[in-house]
C-alpha cells in the first residue's frame, strides 16, 4: 500500500501538470498540434466569408452530408482505403454546395433553409446506404464527431526520405491553396461578399467567386474531417473568424486576425487536452473537442472585451458617456444659475433636483469636475472655477446657438427646440459653433430671448 501522500492538493495539482507536460514528444504531440494547426488554418481562410455572407452553417451541412459519398465510395472500390472515400466525399461535398445555390436560387428561399433541405436529405440517404453496408462498414459516431488527430501521426508517407503524417502533407496542401486563393481573389472576394451587383457591374462573376468559394469549402472540410472530425471542421470554420470580427472592422485585419486565433485555438487545445484532465486526475482528453473548446473561450473574450464591439467594453465605454453628459449638465446648469444670480450657492441636493441625478452618479461627476479644474466646493457649495466659467459658457453657447438654428433654418417651433438642442451641445466643437454663429447670422440672443454668450476670449 505505501505511505500516504503528504503533499498538498496545489503541490498534487503542479505535480501532475508537470508530468503531463514531461510527456510531451515532438515526434507524436508535435505532429498532432501541426495537423490541428492547419487544420483551423485552411477552415478559418474561408470561414471568414462565410460569416460575411451569413453561411456560417454550410462546414456542419457539408460534413453531414459527405455520407452518402463515402458508402457510395466504398460500394464501387470495395474497400476503405483512403483516396476513394475522399474523392466520393469531395464529390458530394461538392454537389451540397451546388445544389444549396441551385435550391436558394429556384426556390427562392433564404441559405439556412436551402441548406437544411440538401444536407438532412444526403445525410438521411447516406444513412440508408450506410445500412446496407453495414456488415462491412465500421461507422464510429465517435470518430465522426472527434475525429482521430491523435492517431495521424501513425498514418505517414515518404516524404523527402522521412515519414510525414498522411493529413499532414493533405491539410497542408489545402492551407496552401485557400491562402492563395484568399491572397489571389482578395478585392473580388471582398466585393462580392458586400455587393455581388457591384461585383458583377465590375467585370467579374460573383457567381463564379461565390462556387469557387463554396467548392474550396467542400474540398476543405472533407480533407479535415478524417482527421478531426465534424466538430472541430465546423469550430474552425466559424468561431475564429466570428472572434476576429468581434476585434476589427477592417477584412484585411479580420482574415489576419482570424489566422492567428485559428493558431492559437489549435495550440491551447491540444495542451489544455493534456494538462486539464490531470486537474480533475485524468490522463488526457479528446484533443479536437478541447482545440474546439480553446476556439470558443477566445471567442467569448472577444465578445466580452472586443476594443470596439466588446459587450463589456461598450458598457464601460456608454458609463463613460453618460458621466461626461453629466459633468456637462452640471457645468452648464451652474453656469445658468451665475447668469440668474452672481452669489447663488447649489448645494448636491439642489443639483439633484435640478437635474433628476441619483446620489451616487452625481457624486462621480463632481469628483470628476474637481479633478480637472471646473468645479469646486466652497461652504458646502459648489461654485465654477474660471476653466469651468468657460466650459460652461461653451456649452450654453452652443445649446442656444443650435435653438436659433432649429428654429431660422429648419423652422422648428420654439417650444420643441429644447431637447435637441440638449442632445446636440454635448457633440459640438468651437468649429461646429462658428459654423451655426455664421449659418443664423451671428444672434445675439436666442428664440426664447436668453443671451447667448461669446466665445472665450470674444466681446460683443
Amino acid at each position: 500500500m505505501g505511505y500516504p501522500n503528504r503533499r498538498s492538493p496545489e503541490l498534487l495539482r503542479r505535480g501532475s501538470e508537470m508530468e503531463a507536460l514531461n510527456d510531451w514528444t515532438w515526434a507524436l504531440d508535435g505532429w498532432i498540434t501541426a495537423v490541428g494547426i492547419l487544420c483551423a488554418v485552411s477552415a478559418s481562410l474561408l470561414g471568414n466569408y462565410l460569416v460575411l455572407r451569413k453561411m456560417s452553417l454550410l462546414g456542419d451541412a457539408i460534413t453531414h452530408a459527405i455520407l452518402p459519398g463515402l458508402a457510395v465510395a466504398f460500394f464501387i472500390s470495395d474497400s476503405r482505403s483512403s483516396l476513394p472515400m475522399f474523392v466520393g466525399a469531395v464529390i458530394v461535398g461538392v454537389f451540397t454546395a451546388l445544389f444549396t445555390e441551385w435550391i436558394r436560387g429556384v426556390g427562392r428561399v433564404d441559405e439556412g433553409a436551402s441548406m437544411g433541405v440538401v444536407f438532412t436529405s444526403l445525410f438521411a440517404l447516406g444513412l440508408v446506404l450506410i445500412v446496407q453496408a453495414a456488415d462491412h462498414v465500421d461507422l464510429d459516431p465517435g470518430c465522426v464527431l472527434y475525429g482521430s488527430i491523435e492517431f495521424t501521426p501513425l498514418d505517414t508517407v515518404i516524404v523527402v526520405g522521412r515519414e510525414v503524417p498522411r493529413a499532414f502533407i493533405v491539410l497542408g496542401i489545402v492551407a496552401t491553396i485557400n491562402a492563395l486563393f484568399v491572397f489571389l481573389f482578395r478585392k473580388e472576394l471582398k466585393i462580392s461578399s458586400f455587393d455581388p451587383a457591384l461585383a458583377t457591374t465590375s467585370g467579374f462573376n460573383a457567381k463564379l467567386m461565390h462556387y469557387l468559394l463554396m467548392i474550396l469549402v467542400a474540398i476543405t472540410a472533407v480533407a479535415s474531417f478524417e482527421a478531426v472530425g465534424n466538430i472541430l471542421v465546423v469550430a474552425m470554420f466559424v468561431v475564429p473568424p466570428a472572434a476576429a470580427y468581434m476585434l476589427t472592422d477592417r477584412l484585411s485585419h479580420m482574415v489576419v486576425l482570424s489566422t492567428v486565433l485559428a493558431v492559437l485555438s489549435a495550440v491551447t487545445g491540444h495542451v489544455s487536452a493534456i494538462v486539464v484532465p490531470s486537474w480533475f486526475g485524468f490522463k488526457s482528453t479528446t484533443t479536437a473537442g478541447m482545440m474546439a473548446v480553446a476556439a470558443g473561450v477566445i471567442l467569448l473574450l472577444a465578445v466580452l472585451f472586443g476594443p470596439r464591439h466588446g459587450v463589456l467594453v461598450k458598457l464601460v465605454r456608454r458609463q463613460f458617456l453618460s458621466l461626461r453628459i453629466l459633468a456637462d449638465d452640471v457645468v452648464a446648469l451652474l453656469y445658468r444659475l451665475r447668469e440668474k444670480e452672481p452669489n447663488a450657492k447649489t448645494d448636491l441636493d439642489d443639483l439633484r433636483e435640478l437635474l433628476l441625478a441619483d446620489r451616487f452618479s452625481l457624486r462621480a461627476a463632481l469628483a470628476w469636475l474637481r479633478w480637472r479644474g471646473d468645479v469646486q466646493a466652497l461652504e458646502n457649495a459648489y461654485q465654477l472655477t474660471p476653466s469651468g466659467q468657460a466650459h460652461g459658457g461653451a456649452l450654453v453657447r452652443s445649446h442656444r446657438l443650435w435653438e436659433q438654428y432649429l428654429v431660422s433654418e429648419a423652422d422648428f417651433a420654439p417650444d420643441r427646440i429644447h431637447d435637441k438642442a440638449e442632445q446636440f451641445e454635448h457633440f459640438t466643437d468651437r468649429q461646429l459653433r462658428d459654423q451655426l454663429d455664421s449659418e443664423t447670422s451671428r444672434p445675439e440672443r436666442d428664440p426664447h430671448g436668453a443671451a447667448i454668450p461669446p466665445e472665450e476670449g470674444e466681446k460683443r
